[in-house]
């Protein structure tokens, strides 16, 4: 499945899934009101970071990625990542090959290691497929994230060394 970076003329193709995914409330932190500027500002990064689109054959966008990095100054050498597959296209291994390229990504970049800040714990299959490449929980915040249909749930701190 083809990888390419992302830029403003993916947005439209990204803005639908996007805004779906963030206005659930299931899975990110993002306001689920955030307008499709603010969505595209906070998504679509700039270098030295990276936003990529996962694509088929005839280019369609099929999911996203954004990677960066996760602290400043002498914590720098840590990098982060999130992900969002279109759900019209769940289950194809999208999300697990965007995770493999972020993994490559900051290897390659000189990162040391990737930490998930905000790991929704009812967000099982992310979990699963990130503990399948290796990462684990090193923590989580009780009653951190305030699902729309669960209540209050944990947040997960999530790692893996590169």
């Amino acid at each position: 499945m083809p990888i390419r970076e992302a830029g403003v003329d993916d947005w439209p193709a990204i803005w639908p899934f996007f805004h779906t995914i963030v206005a659930a409330g299931e899975t990110f932190t993002y306001p689920t009101d955030l307008d499709e500027e603010q969505g595209r500002d906070w998504w679509l990064l700039p270098a030295p970071n990276r936003t990529v689109v996962a694509v088929d054959d005839s280019g369609a966008v099929l999911g996203t990625a954004k990677m960066n990095r996760n602290h400043m100054g002498n914590a720098s050498h840590i990098a982060s990542a999130s992900y969002m597959v279109d759900p019209a296209h769940s289950g194809r291994g999208v999300g697990r090959e965007l995770c493999e390229y972020t993994l490559e990504w900051a290897r390659s970049a000189g990162y040391r290691a990737i930490q998930f800040n905000a790991v929704v714990e009812t967000n099982t299959r992310a979990v699963g497929l990130y503990k399948s490449l290796g990462f684990e929980v090193l923590g989580t915040l009780p009653e951190g994230f305030r699902h729309p249909t669960r209540g209050y749930v944990g947040l997960h701190i999530m790692h893996r060394a590169l």
